[in-house]
């Protein structure tokens, strides 16, 4: 068993955005509300031609420019997604030839909701780990879709992170991850619907609190470290106020929290949640800096991660586009109405 860790890291925004408010106004709903209870006042918009399979390529691309390795060195691709463009074609096959990793490759779609993502980090880092390959990628990407009108329409957003793993050139290294399941239904969506459903009374402490406070605990434990021994924290962030409510209860202080907190302007990009809070923290560490990750995906479990960022990581932080610029700058606002169309909400008569 090897000591194992990130080689390279990239992540995708979509450059759309939409104002809650401009859903709010849509349904005769009380937008101020609705930023005040979910403290979100924005949410990526993909286009037509973006889906779980391009913004994968595009974070995956920006991970091998940071990584400086030969894309035919990685033996496996696992992407996370609740929205795979097909229910039956592989997402993976795809991006690695796309990436020119074919055909000496194994490769996955996953599916745990948001926690998707970090399930592939996880198989990923610990195939490395057991050396099976020499490189491996795990993804988390997607294009949430919420039922027109409903709480998740507010917060389903898209994005998609990237994280190269391996035992060499690493910018940051894996020092202990953990997982923490049950069976708690708080959202689900069953073949042939195209909407997912929520329980709202399971959503909050029964499902998300319950298991990003279990696995944060088992992972502190594992590791025998504290919060204060952290530089950052980020936790997965089905909105503004869950994910800073969680690490402030574990006793993380809000200037850990904000580089990763990113749910307010960018909105729920589920299984690309947490994973692109971590590419943003990556985005300014120091070597040196420990970095404390939660996941979540209903039904219920998180997985939990220690990172220890190394002197590598000023080297090629600037190989590609930086997370906060990709949030912050080239917006393009669009109204409700373009919105509804670019995410196939109308429906024609036939």
């Amino acid at each position: 068993m090897r000591n194992v860790g990130i080689v390279g890291y990239g992540s995708y925004i979509p450059r759309r955005r939409i104002r809650l408010a401009d859903i709010a106004r849509v349904w005769g709903a009380d937008a101020q509300a609705y930023e005040r209870g979910l403290e979100l006042h924005e949410k990526s918009v993909p286009g037509r031609d973006e889906d779980t399979i391009t913004m994968s390529v595009t974070a995956a691309r920006r991970a091998l420019a940071r990584a400086g390795i030969d894309p035919r060195e990685i033996g496996a691709i696992y992407i996370g997604s609740e929205s795979h463009p097909y229910a039956v074609k592989p997402s993976g096959t795809t991006v690695a030839h796309a990436l020119g990793a074919v055909p000496e490759i194994h490769c996955a779609d996953l599916e745990f909701a948001c926690k998707a993502g970090s399930e592939g980090m996880f198989l990923a880092s610990a195939l490395v780990k057991a050396g099976e390959v020499r490189f491996a990628l795990g993804i988390g990407a997607d294009t949430s879709q919420g039922a027109p009108g409903d709480a998740l329409e507010y917060s389903a957003a898209a994005g998609a992170a990237a994280f190269i793993f391996g035992a060499e050139k690493l910018v940051a290294t894996l020092d202990a991850q953990v997982s923490f399941m049950t069976d708690t239904p708080d959202f689900w969506r069953r073949e042939y619907m195209h909407y997912p459903r929520h329980a709202g009374r399971f959503t909050g402490e029964p499902a998300y609190f319950a298991h990003t406070f279990g696995a944060a605990r088992l992972l502190l434990e594992k590791s025998g470290l504290a919060p204060k021994d952290f530089a950052f924290a980020v936790f997965h962030q089905p909105n503004g106020k869950f994910p800073m409510r969680a690490g402030l209860s574990l006793g993380f202080t809000r200037k850990q929290l904000e580089q990763g907190w990113l749910s307010p302007w960018l909105g729920n990009t589920y299984s690309g949640a947490s994973p692109i809070g971590l590419t943003a923290i990556l985005d300014v560490a120091k070597p040196g800096d420990k970095v404390f990750m939660v996941s979540y995906g209903s039904g219920a479990g998180s997985d939990g991660f220690v990172w220890t960022v190394t002197e590598r990581i000023d080297e090629v932080r600037a190989l590609a586009p930086h997370t906060r610029d990709l949030l912050d700058n080239g917006k393009v606002y669009v109204d409700y109405g373009t919105y509804a169309k670019l995410r196939g909400k109308i429906r024609m008569a036939e």
